[in-house]
């Protein structure tokens, strides 16, 4: 069993991988083609790994998936583009920061836990911190745009902690679990994206290294290491961990892109990440409905106990 710190590292490992999104999609993909790209990147996945598992949803676990597969996947990626493209990718990451004091405010009714003033002082330092990285320019509000991507962290948020409250069943391992939610999400927008974009694009060779990373390093890998650690650690922990991808976004951005980064975003960098750190331990305290670390919460024959492909947008906007 991986210690404490290795499964809060591998975890983080999951908003990590998200915040190369955007350098993938605006260097190797298709440009205004980003329902194809959330589809290419969820069902294939998710279809993998039904394959290599094996191990098909029962009992409830077909509605559940259908629930988590739209929060986490299904619904939160168009949410997301729609956000993406209608508003400066500054403010998007912004928005989408939010998330851990969505997660915060949701297990309480959901899994019983009281959030603590360390806590909230934690996800608020933590969206802060990004927001001082990646709001450069805010330019115009769109008010659709604000709400989609209201809508994108607080289905994300919701999926972060129903997936804690129910578990998985007896004998079924996050892999399984993650499979199922692929699958389910990306059989949601593969009619939305055929009725809106039309026929897939041609790819070149670029493309296709481009969607395969996509779909199997970006969402099969990294959505089963998220789906693992919700599983051992508290929702909180894991929500506290969700800033890193758009941190990751702009390093990636600096490196591969040339961006520059000034001495504020530095600091915002030093403020977020101190928060996700401060975060692990301020997300411990654990309630009625949360497994702990340790093992996964699974919930088969007893009461149920225990969860951002960004669009071509501008630098900083993270996302799964």
């Amino acid at each position: 069993m991986a210690s404490r710190p290795a499964l809060v590292a591998l975890t983080a490992l999951a908003p990590v991988s998200w915040g190369t999104t955007y350098t993938v999609t605006s260097e190797f993909l298709p440009a205004d083609r980003p329902l194809f790209t959330s589809l290419a990147r969820a069902l294939p996945a998710g279809l993998l790994l039904l394959a290599v598992t094996r191990t098909p949803p029962r009992g409830t676990w077909w509605a559940k998936s259908a629930v988590l597969g739209a929060l986490n996947i299904g619904a939160f990626f168009p949410l997301l583009f729609l956000s993406a493209y209608r508003l400066p990718g500054g403010l998007a990451a912004v928005v989408g920061s939010v998330g851990p004091l969505f997660v915060v405010g949701l297990s309480a009714p959901l899994l019983g836990l009281r959030p603590t003033a360390r806590t909230l002082l934690t996800a608020a330092l933590a969206a802060c911190g990004v927001s001082l990285v990646v709001l450069q320019g805010a330019g115009a509000l769109d008010a659709v745009g604000v709400l989609a991507a209201l809508a994108a962290t607080a289905s994300m948020a919701a999926g972060t902690v129903l997936t804690k409250r129910w578990g998985r069943p007896d004998g079924v391992g996050p892999l399984a679990l993650t499979g199922w939610q692929l699958t389910a999400g990306g059989l949601l927008i593969a009619p939305v994206a055929f009725l809106v974009e039309g026929a897939p694009p041609a790819l070149d060779g670029r493309a296709v290294g481009g969607y395969l990373y996509l779909a199997l390093a970006n969402t099969a890998v990294a959505y089963w290491l998220w789906f693992r650690g919700i599983g051992r650690l508290t929702a909180t922990q894991v929500g506290l961990l969700s800033p890193l991808s758009p941190l990751t976004a702009a390093v990636v951005g600096w490196a591969a892109l040339g961006q520059t980064l000034t001495p504020v975003q530095v600091a915002g960098m030093a403020v977020a990440f101190g928060a996700t750190l401060a975060g692990q331990r301020a997300g411990r305290a654990r309630g009625p409905h949360d497994g702990g670390s340790g093992h996964a919460r699974r919930t088969s024959h007893r009461p149920a106990g225990p969860a951002p492909a960004p669009a071509p947008v501008a630098q900083g906007h993270g996302g799964a």
